[in-house]
């Protein structure tokens, strides 16, 4: 890896990582709807210009209903689960559930056909896994730290966003993937703009709130996106999905130094074994 993809590497680490922070700040005064709508739409206005070079935005159009799947099983779905869920529990905890996707991601490719899961390497990946996620889940929910429905939520998110990384590889993966999630997001502009103008607040959010939602549609949304799309044309992407553990531990991390969460005994124990997981079972094999 070149030095300007390390720096990709370590900035998109940085992007992903705090998206959790600012939905935090952001669900305390505005409706997951408008967050998600905001999130998006700004998104979408930021990465329009370039899906609409060299006719990119056409050539997916083609293919909608992968498009539409896509939507509903990585942004409408997910990103308002995980704003949702982030009104009861922390954002350390929201994103280290999110990084069981590798995990959910390789069940998936196994039910779709892909054996080389069970390799003895892929499904030690999954038992320690799995290990970490009854730990995290058990222990701060049973414990009553955190609320047990949130963290089903997240959880489910995580699944989504490994179904739709499987759809979209076996469906239409010489589509550009600016293009899919630029038609994604505009999919999820128009399905959250009746619910954003129904829930809209009725009182002007703080600064703090508003620059969060901001940013959620700005950095970590249509420049994480770009940034992302560059590091996998350098790297390929089962390098570049090795970003998830970076963006764990920022999560985390952040959550610690800038909103007092503490690092509870499930997080303690969950975090290294999900992410130890997820490497292994992400790790690609020979059958």
């Amino acid at each position: 890896m070149t030095k300007t993809g390390w720096g990709r590497f370590a900035l998109l680490g940085f992007l992903w990582g705090i998206p959790y922070l600012f939905l935090k700040v952001a669900v305390e005064e505005i409706s997951p709807e408008v967050i998600v709508f905001f999130r998006v739409f700004i998104g979408a206005l930021i990465c329009l210009p370039i899906a609409l070079s060299k006719s990119r935005l056409r050539v997916a159009r083609k293919y909608w209903p992968f498009l539409i799947l896509y939507s509903i099983t990585e942004m409408i779905g997910p990103w308002y689960l995980i704003t949702h869920a982030e009104k009861e529990i922390s954002s350390g905890l929201t994103g280290l559930l999110v990084a069981t996707v590798p995990i959910w991601s390789a069940i998936l490719a196994s039910i779709f056909g892909d054996h080389t899961v069970w390799h003895k390497t892929r499904l030690f990946g999954l038992i320690i896994g799995f290990m970490g996620v009854v730990a995290v889940v058990g222990i701060e929910s049973f414990g009553g730290k955190q609320d047990i429905v949130s963290i089903g939520m997240v959880i489910l998110a995580a699944v989504g966003y490994a179904y739709a990384i499987n759809m979209i590889n076996r469906r239409i993966p010489h589509i550009p993937a600016i293009a899919i999630n630029t038609w994604a997001m505009i999919i999820t502009s128009v399905v959250y703009l009746p619910f954003a103008i129904i829930t809209w607040p009725a009182t002007t959010p703080s600064v703090e709130a508003i620059g969060s939602v901001i940013s959620l549609g700005v950095l970590c949304t249509a420049i994480a996106f770009i940034v992302f799309f560059k590091l996998v044309a350098e790297v390929g992407p089962p390098r570049a999905s090795l970003i998830t553990y970076l963006n764990t531990a920022v999560a985390v991390l952040l959550g610690v130094l800038l909103l007092s969460e503490p690092i509870t005994l499930g997080i303690a124990l969950g975090l290294p074994l999900v992410l130890v997981g997820s490497y292994f079972a992400s790790k690609k094999v020979t059958r």
